[in-house]
């Protein structure tokens, strides 16, 4: 891009920023806020190209995820503030951080969206994602992570390994994404290295790498040791008023330090050396030909690319600590993000390189802006894109045309003339894409993808125009555990209504809308009572309809009691035409949880057109999603269509429906058992309330499994019925002084008792 076309591309943003806000607050010309600043000066040309098109090795995009509380948002805006990016330091508690812009979070103090925000760090471009911890928003974190290349995973140093920070952790695993441990809250009087470092051998099975040990703990904590150049770094505070953490000391260890920290440090380098060497074959060579005799003359600089080589294979996590809330630790942690996470052309994605250097996109979020319709999240995986593109849809086949091109600051995005491979994009203009959709030039870019990935020996199904072998895989929605029904104030509101559900189901695919067949009442489920209270509360506020919700219910599911088999035949005349149809199947129950599966008999299947034979699969599977009970989702069932006798001239139609009527009547002589979602519970409380808690759970059907021991804390860990947990959280507030904490996660589907299934049955059919 020519000079002067990158100096008319500062200045047109600059001068259409004035006309909007009249704010003159900062000197480049980038329509900065006045809290915050994107870093380039109109006169700079490098800068401008920086932000176009950076260097793919400098990029790193990473999560910040972690337990609710553990200081996710409080990291990101140190790390923000230290950047450059923004000029006065956010807190949670004050609700005005950057990433946290919402209404309902800066009220709650807890993050509910993943928020990106881009800065430069030391040369390098870091594209940054700020997830949730609250389990009711998983998908967010999900969704994070399926497109980034590195994560930190930060833990509270006091409490160790949590629940939902187990959860974020095996979400990273399955998309193999190399982390770095970040132990927060140092400063905490209970902070613990050893106890944070063995939870996370025990609770996560990784192989803790240490960098870093305190100096001082609790109130006293103000730096760290670098085992890697046995440097302290240490924050002295000088003044309240200049106490932001930006300016630190940084002096070798000697002589004439702490006999007791010197001796830490030497046992602690020598265990790194000694853990790395097994980790890593080629640092364990140079150990041995070079400094088998003298660990003290190992470089820094090879213990450094050992442990990023052992990141990047995800054989260890390099564990730092820190204070964000007290400003210290957060820089050296940005140093370790750019020195040990990959780059986005180091982490191997087979199906990219199919596409060379067309374009390879995924859709991982959408957000709807009342000006501009839906923004898509784009993570770039191969060539370019640029604003008037227009592009194709291998999910929906469809051809689109991106209008506007933005890199995403939060809630602030400024808009740029092209993004390249590596990098995350917000477009405008996308109007079908959804989340997980792939994105590339065109049909012909897709069917040469799908050539190559042919030659080289893949299976490249071609069927209806897709290509299956080069869609990037998409994200998987968890099933809603929570419904209730959702009303306009008057009817007249019901289409508003629709179309805010609409928009906000594409932004969230964890929400479901359904109507209901019988009432033709609207059905909101979700993920748990906060999910729908932050749903029902963003109805109100960025659509102004005031809505009324139905009581809260749990989502059942029903599965089959034994095996029954029957036939049955459907005889209708349709006009001048008489369609027959004769089918005899069984039913059975199979592992408890798995999806319902359909199968024919040889001979039959063997003598099935096509056609037919998907009529009848569609029949089956139309009953699974209404039980013989009580019209729940069907689980565990698997039919086998044994034979069929259809006269000439019936309709697919027809077949269908004579499957589904002999379906329902076999479920309904197998017997139908209730199946109630049964969640993971872990309470921290005060070893006072124990006692407290415990009969709570007793009333609740809970069943403890483990009492841990935890500083001055008792950690209750049990399983409870889902049905039992309504306003939990208020009741757990009130037992304890409001001194206890408590996180949930779906643990499985489990059959209900007999008198339990009896009451919910006699309840739900109106017969109490």
């Amino acid at each position: 891009m020519p000079a002067g076309a990158l100096r008319a591309f500062g200045g047109m943003i600059w001068g259409k920023y004035l006309l909007t806000t009249g704010l003159r607050g900062c000197r480049c010309r980038l329509g900065c806020h006045p809290r915050r600043h994107y870093g380039f000066l109109p006169d700079d040309v490098k800068s401008l190209r920086a932000l176009v098109n950076p260097d793919i090795s400098k990029i790193r995009n990473i999560g910040i995820m972690a337990h609710i509380d553990a200081g996710k948002t409080t990291t990101t805006e140190r790390m923000l503030y230290y950047s450059g990016y923004t000029r006065a330091l956010g807190d949670v508690d004050d609700g005005d951080t950057v990433t946290d812009f919402m209404a309902q979070e800066r009220e709650r103090g807890i993050t509910i969206q993943s928020a990106a925000v881009t800065f430069d760090w030391k040369s390098h471009r870091i594209n940054l994602i700020d997830t949730p911890g609250h389990v009711d928003f998983t998908l967010e974190v999900e969704r994070a992570l399926r497109v980034l290349d590195g994560a930190v995973a930060v833990f509270d140093a006091s409490a160790g390994v949590e629940a939902q920070t187990l959860t974020v952790w095996r979400q990273a695993e399955k998309h193999h994404v190399p982390c770095v441990c970040f132990l927060n809250k140092m400063d905490k009087p209970a902070a613990d290295l050893s106890f944070s470092i063995e939870s996370i051998k025990q609770k996560l099975k990784a192989n803790p790498v240490l960098l870093q040990i305190p100096v001082g703990s609790g109130k006293t904590f103000t730096g760290v040791v670098d085992l890697l150049t046995n440097q302290k770094l240490v924050w002295k505070i000088r003044s309240l008023k200049d106490d932001d953490g930006r300016a630190f000391e940084i002096k070798n260890l000697d002589r004439s330090d702490d006999p007791e920290l010197l001796q830490m440090v030497s046992e602690a380098r020598t265990a790194l050396i000694e853990q790395v060497a097994d980790l890593d074959d080629e640092f364990a060579d140079l150990l041995l030909t070079d400094f088998s005799d003298n660990f003290d003359a190992v470089p820094s600089i090879k213990l450094q690319e050992a442990v990023r080589r052992v990141t990047l294979a995800r054989k260890g996590v390099p564990v730092l600590c820190g204070s964000s809330l007290k400003n210290k630790g957060v820089q050296p942690l940005l140093d370790a993000i750019t020195a040990y996470l990959p780059a986005p052309n180091e982490r191997h994605h087979d199906l990219v390189r199919w596409y060379k250097d067309d374009l390879c996109a995924l859709a991982f979020k959408v957000l709807h802006d009342k000006q501009r319709g839906p923004l898509v999240f784009l993570r770039v995986y191969s060539g370019a894109l640029k604003p008037q593109m227009a592009v194709h849809n291998i999910n929906r086949n469809s051809i689109e045309r991106m209008s506007r091109l933005l890199v995403p600051f939060a809630d602030q995005h400024v808009e740029i003339p092209s993004i390249t491979a590596g990098n995350i994009a917000l477009t405008v203009g996308l109007k079908q894409t959804v989340t997980g959709d792939t994105i590339v030039s065109s049909k012909a870019s897709a069917a040469a993808a799908a050539r190559r990935a042919q030659e080289d020996g893949e299976s490249g199904k071609k069927k209806s125009g897709e290509h299956p072998s080069v869609i990037l895989s998409g994200v998987e929605v968890p099933d809603p555990v929570f419904f209730c029904t959702i009303e306009p104030p008057t009817m007249s509101k019901q289409a508003d209504l629709e179309n805010a559900l609409n928009c906000l189901q594409r932004e969230d695919p964890s929400l479901k809308v359904r109507v209901d067949p019988d009432s033709g009442q609207t059905i909101l489920c979700g993920m748990g009572e906060l999910h729908i209270e932050i749903i029902h509360d963003r109805i109100r506020r960025e659509y102004g309809i005031e809505t009324y919700l139905g009581p809260l219910q749990v989502a059942y599911r029903e599965t089959i009691l034994r095996e029954a088999s029957t036939t049955d035949t459907l005889d209708r005349t349709v006009g001048e035409r008489r369609h027959v149809a004769t089918v005899e199947l069984a039913v059975r129950p199979v592992e408890a949880g798995a999806s319902c599966e359909v199968a024919f008999t040889e001979e039959l299947e063997a003598r099935l057109s096509p056609e037919l034979k998907e009529a009848m699969t569609n029949g089956a599977h139309s009953s699974y999603l209404q039980g013989p009970l009580l019209g729940y989702p069907l689980q565990g069932v698997s039919a086998l269509i044994q034979s069929a006798g259809i006269q000439p001239g019936t309709s697919a139609a027809m077949v269908s429906a004579c499957v589904s009527r002999c379906m329902l009547k076999a479920l309904r002589l197998a017997g139908g058992q209730v199946l109630e979602p049964v969640m993971s519970l872990e309470v921290t409380v005060g070893e006072e309330h124990l006692g407290s808690v415990l009969g709570d759970l007793a009333q609740r059907r809970g069943t403890v499994r483990d009492v841990q021991s935890r500083h001055d804390s008792k950690v209750l860990l049990a399983t409870v019925p889902l049905a039992e947990m309504m306003g939990y959280s208020t009741n757990l507030r009130t037992l304890t002084s409001g001194n206890a904490t408590f996180s949930l996660e779906l643990d499985a589907y489990e059959a209900m008792n007999p008198q339990e299934q009896s009451a919910l049955v006699k309840r739900m059919t109106g017969l109490m």
